[in-house]
């Protein structure tokens, strides 16, 4: 785990929360000043949005999203995916470092945590507890401990004041970025933002939480292939979540495994996929890889997290059939028809743009149409795509929100395409699709 120096307080309160943005706000802005006075002294007369972009203050904005973790951190992440493509390269890479770069709460925080939640006496349940936590996240940070009945488990505990932030933080940051200009004027992701405060406040409760996990358990009870911890009720509450320790190694580590290993792995995420959509209609949208881990002894696939876990309507889940199917068969016309059952489109927007986003789904569904082994390591579908979205964001005539179920989908499957290009592996996508197909 991180140095124990690098642990750092959350901001609680709604004053000390917004006074953090405020001076990162100052930062930048002295920043610029600085960086425009080196470069006047050296005879460039530089723009004032390459004096925002400077490498210094596109950190200075990351570290401080890091430190304030829950949802300032969130729309990092967010933003880092869902719109990435069209940021600046520079705020592009540092917001993307905040998938797993939150700093720890220090002990005596975590402690005043666990007496809110459990009383004084907490301590008297546990036959061994770890202060230090084997993972931190945007939420919440993950501690391993033993009770006296001989239980090994894995305590997800939020950070304080984490629920009661969300939709302040998500306005505080939204401002920020847009006032200071680090996003562009011309993209809106106001609808975007609304859809991030619904599923914060959804992944901030643990209850919720574990709800979905037991739902996921008993839907999977039937594949040994998946491991899903047990859920603890006795000690689990809103903002503290007991399961069952399970041992795996991360998800990322699996890329000096052997080949046939790596593509086992992602046989299963890919399969997983197409179970959460049409079998179940209920999806962990999620991509981050510290989600995932994966035990070599038993081969078994590993789910811990599922905050974001997002249920889908029927003619939802339908229209991602019609849509994959078509792009299987090359029809599209019925990818733009399950584009419109989807919610695509509500918005006046011209037939060019419209074949533009079905060229886009085309492009996204090249695993599925591939009639074979699928070799992700070596595809450069991934460029094709983001070169493909910049074009059509960058259209104003093109220029549409699409519907926030598929926002969140889409964000699993580049999840996954990103970690089987990162694993190399080389999967047949299409057999796995195949029994879906209508």
């Amino acid at each position: 785990m991180k140095d124990p120096h690098q642990y750092s307080k959350v901001p609680k309160g709604r004053l000390s929360r917004l006074s953090k943005l405020g001076s990162l706000a100052s930062r930048v802005a002295t920043g610029m000043v600085a960086e425009g006075v080196k470069q006047l002294a050296s005879g460039h007369r530089p723009k004032a949005s390459e004096l925002l972009l400077t490498p210094k203050n596109a950190q200075r904005v990351a570290d401080q999203l890091a430190q304030l973790r829950g949802a300032a951190m969130k729309v990092g992440q967010l933003l880092s995916m869902d719109a990435g493509d069209l940021l600046p390269k520079e705020l592009t890479e540092l917001l993307s470092r905040l998938q797993a770069d939150a700093k720890p709460m220090p002990i005596s925080q975590l402690n005043h945590v666990l007496i809110a939640n459990w009383g004084e006496d907490w301590q008297d349940k546990f036959a061994q507890f770890s202060f230090y936590p084997v993972a931190a996240a945007s939420i919440g940070q993950v501690h391993r401990a033993k009770t006296k009945d001989g239980r090994d488990i894995a305590l997800k505990i939020q950070y304080p004041g984490i629920g009661e932030s969300i939709d302040s933080d998500v306005h505080n940051v939204s401002t920020l970025l847009n006032v200071s200009g680090l996003i562009p004027k011309s993209i809106d992701v106001s609808e975007l933002l609304d859809e991030a405060k619904k599923q914060l406040h959804a992944e901030a409760n643990y209850q919720k939480e574990a709800q979905y996990l037991k739902q996921f358990r008993q839907l999977l009870s039937d594949d040994a292939r998946f491991l899903i911890p047990d859920i603890y009720d006795d000690l689990t509450c809103e903002t503290i979540l007991a399961m069952s320790f399970v041992e795996g190694i991360e998800i990322e580590q699996l890329a000096k495994q052997p080949q046939a290993v790596r593509d086992e792995v992602m046989a299963l995420a890919f399969t997983l996929l197409f179970k959460e959509v049409f079998e179940f209609r209920l999806v962990q949208t999620d991509p981050n890889f510290a989600n995932y881990r994966y035990n070599l002894t038993t081969n078994q696939f590993i789910l811990l997290d599922f905050g974001a876990t997002r249920e889908y309507p029927e003619h939802v889940s339908e229209g991602y059939r019609q849509l994959m199917t078509g792009a299987v068969k090359n029809d599209r016309g019925s990818m733009l028809n399950a584009l419109k059952q989807i919610g695509f489109f509500h918005q006046h927007i011209e037939d060019v743009a419209q074949q533009a986003v079905v060229n886009l789904c085309v492009e996204a569904c090249e695993p599925l149409a591939f009639d074979g082994v699928y070799d992700f390591g070596v595809t450069e579908m991934g460029k094709r795509i983001r070169d493909a979205g910049s074009a059509l964001s960058m259209n104003s005539g093109y220029w549409h929100t699409p519907p926030a179920d598929a926002i969140f989908l889409h964000r699993k499957l580049g999840g996954l395409y990103l970690l089987a290009a990162k694993l190399k592996a080389r999967v047949n996508v299409h057999a796995l699709f195949k029994p879906y197909m209508r």
